[in-house]
């Protein structure tokens, strides 16, 4: 399979369904960036570590820098996407349905960020996905079970592992400094956080990033009458725009979510922001060597509960977390369904 930049573009100028794949992945690469990597920089933000719009700047860097590195290094997670689903031997018809997969997860995710509640895009894509492939085989064929399961093991692991190294870190940061003076060491922990948040927004753009490109890549795949990528190598074309487009979506802001995350949850100190960073950005990493698909948001907010507990659990808002429990409890039907309506719909209309 021809996967240059310049046969693409040919694909892309001569392929409407292809044109819109590509405008609808990039349009939900963009509302990622937008909506979800703000979580990486929210403690550091609003524990005045550093201000909006210089953490926003260096976010979409980092995010850009995540998504071409850890792509280029281990491609894993881009695999485990684009192998999830089968959407048959029928190219053209796969490629309507990635539309209206595409379509779906657009919808559902700025539905959810106007009411200021992270949303988990990485669901998002998941649901819409395999309703899309289910809607066109008709029936459970369009899932591969082997692959699947792995998004059930990152929704556990995530939570579990968020939490537990949230935890850990931030009971080993508070034993090793229980004697220093907190002058001091609120001024190493401020640019400590400053790292950590770095960490997170390379390790955002690194598994978000790679989810992206997995179902752009295969989108290429059916345009070229290929029903799978399986071996084919990903471009470096293709890591600089989805990487790009991320970090665009980054700049745009997210204040709402920076607040929701680091503020209304749990109220950080300097150095709980810097246990909340580093644990989540060693989950991810983790993960991303694993191959497997995982919500940063979950991973976030599960590592910040740590955090709080290790002080007591009454310093958690279960509100809020109860709040962003029911958004990814609803996910997955809410934005299967709508994928599956569209696809059966796109594959009537076109």
């Amino acid at each position: 399979m021809d996967v240059s930049f310049a046969h693409f573009m040919g694909q892309v100028l001569t392929s409407p369904p292809l044109a819109l794949t590509t405008l609808l992945t990039l349009g939900v690469i963009f509302v990622n960036g937008w909506t979800d990597a703000p979580n990486a920089i929210a403690t550091c933000v609003t524990t005045r570590c550093m201000r909006v719009k210089p953490a926003i700047v260096m976010s979409a860097l980092l995010n850009f820098l995540g998504v071409l590195v850890m792509t280029k290094i281990n491609a894993s997670v881009a695999s485990t996407i684009s192998n999830m689903v089968d959407f048959g031997g029928n190219t053209e018809a796969a490629l309507v349905a990635l539309c209206a997969a595409l379509f779906s997860i657009v919808v559902y995710s700025v539905g959810a960020s106007v009411f200021g509640i992270p949303t988990s895009e990485s669901h998002s894509l998941i649901a819409g996905l395999t309703g899309a492939a289910i809607a066109i085989q008709g029936g459970l064929d369009g899932v591969n079970g082997e692959e699947w399961i792995k998004v059930i093991y990152g929704l556990v692991m995530s939570l579990l592992f968020g939490f537990a190294i949230g935890w850990l870190v931030c009971k080993l940061v508070t034993i090793v400094f229980a004697e220093a003076d907190r002058r001091k060491t609120d001024g190493f922990f401020r640019y400590a956080q400053i790292f950590g948040a770095a960490a997170m927004s390379f390790m955002h753009g690194a598994q978000d990033g790679q989810k992206f490109i997995g179902v752009l890549f295969l989108g290429v795949a059916f345009c070229g009458g290929q029903s799978s990528v399986e071996g084919v190598v990903i471009p470096v074309w293709l890591m600089m725009l989805c990487s790009i487009t991320m970090g665009i979506g980054t700049s745009v802001g997210g204040e709402p979510i920076i607040k929701s995350v680091g503020m209304d949850m749990v109220k950080l100190e300097k150095y709980q922001g810097f246990a909340a960073d580093l644990a989540s950005s060693l989950c991810l990493l983790i993960m991303t060597e694993l191959g497997i698909p995982v919500s940063t948001t979950h991973t976030k907010t599960s590592a910040i509960m740590g955090v709080g507990a290790v002080k007591r659990l009454s310093a958690i808002n279960f509100g809020v977390v109860k709040d962003m429990m029911l958004t990814w409890v609803f996910t997955f039907p809410g934005c299967g369904l709508i994928s599956f309506a569209m696809a059966k719909l796109f594959m009537f209309l076109f």
